[in-house]
């Protein structure tokens, strides 16, 4: 297997959870059976797959790969279905879990002894990956089938426990479990919240392979480690940062957030809006950690196609102290106080759905106090005694 000398890996302190399993000489998974659930998020400091290290690994008979979202190898755009097939690479059987189902189904797991989750999250309640992660720990249950996940750090921190919790209504794929919309766990930690709290039918055997070195206070640019591009918006190790920031503020539409443009997530722009202005608004909020510089684009897709706008990019000063998910609210007051743009009164206008964003909400109650006018300094400040709850009820479940 080639391993190049690269330029993270001389300062990288953090030894993923899939380093561990090799330099523990893949104990865990001796004499097994093996699925492996990934993408190409999944590889360790020297960019190798763990498709390719579980296929020579000796004692580990790698039988079988599952696909997330965007399929094994990252080729399909979000939200289209993926097809489950042999894979031409390797000739195993390529199990697709965002197609006809989320759930591996007793045919997909028959004759496996171990199913490995690696794939890098975002630390984001909405990302479908942890939700795949947890319907999967499920199906093993029920099947009986270890689940051993490899561990990876939270791009967003450790510390970082931020917005509404999910009600049981609007429990969704892009809001499946009762956590914060930033919960700040690894994805060991998350599953074994999963697992102790009951939040599956049947507990499954799990056993987490937890990395070296991570500490709670760090965020991606932290780690020395190399950033593949988890789904194609999220480019880039800060780019999990942005993700939160404007996310939200995505679902409803009448601005862009920089998709379609080199900057997917990290602007908030429309037609007619003074750069300048909505700069000035911005920063005069004062939040931590961040600054709003103003800027001119035309996006090349997506919405406003080769349309000149106007808006802000932003920036992160400090990423740790930056409150990311208040952005999205701090730029909707800003757009109505600097443009007069109204975007639910808009999108109302032109009959626009709020489901999804109702769903990434994991809540109306947000849609309806920003309807109602009210502040984003309130709305944030609603959250706490939620995010405070949740703080209490990780802590038995923390690694690191």
């Amino acid at each position: 297997m080639l391993t190049l000398a690269l330029p993270w890996t001389a300062r990288a302190e953090v030894k993923l959870g899939n380093e561990v399993l090799a330099a523990g000489h893949f104990k865990v998974l001796q004499g097994k059976r093996v699925g492996l659930l990934t993408n190409p998020s999944g590889v360790n400091r020297h960019l190798d797959s763990t498709i390719d290290v579980l296929r020579v690994a000796p004692g580990v008979k790698l039988v079988a790969l599952f696909g997330p979202e965007h399929g094994i190898y990252g080729d399909v755009p979000a939200g289209d279905k993926v097809a489950s097939r042999v894979d031409a690479r390797t000739g195993l059987p390529a199990h697709s879990l965002y197609g006809k189902t989320h759930k591996p189904t007793p045919e997909m797991l028959s004759g496996l002894d171990a199913f490995v989750y690696d794939l890098q999250d975002t630390g984001c309640r909405s990302y479908t990956f942890v939700s795949t992660m947890g319907v999967a720990m499920e199906a093993c249950a029920e099947a009986g089938v270890e689940f051993v996940v490899l561990d990876r750090p939270d791009p967003l921190g450790g510390q970082r426990v931020e917005g509404p919790m999910l009600e049981e209504q609007f429990r969704s794929f892009v809001g499946h479990w009762n956590v914060p919309y930033v919960y700040g766990l690894t994805c060991g930690e998350l599953a074994r919240m999963i697992n102790g709290e009951g939040w599956i039918k049947k507990p499954c055997r799990l056993t987490v392979v937890p990395m070296k070195g991570w500490k709670r206070s760090m965020v991606w640019r932290d780690t020395g480690l190399p950033w593949v591009p988890s789904s194609p918006h999220v480019p880039h190790g800060d780019s999990a940062l942005f993700q939160v920031a404007t996310g939200m503020l995505g679902e409803i539409g009448g601005v862009s957030t920089g998709i379609g443009y080199t900057l997917p997530f990290e602007c908030v722009a429309a037609p007619e809006v003074d750069p300048h202005k909505l700069a000035e608004q911005l920063n005069g909020y004062q939040l931590p950690g961040v600054r709003f510089q103003p800027i001119t684009y035309k996006p090349y897709y997506f919405m406003f196609s080769n349309q000149l706008i106007g808006g802000v990019q932003i920036f992160f000063t400090d990423p740790a102290a930056a409150p990311l998910t208040a952005i999205n609210f701090y730029a909707l007051e800003a757009l109505k106080k600097v443009a007069d743009r109204d975007l639910f009164a808009e999108a109302v206008k032109a009959k626009k759905s709020f489901t999804m964003f109702d769903k990434v909400n994991g809540t109306d109650t947000t849609r309806k106090a920003l309807q109602a006018g009210t502040p984003a300094a309130e709305i944030v400040a609603s959250w706490k005694a939620g995010e405070d709850a949740f703080r209490k009820a990780r802590k038995k479940y923390l690694l690191y």
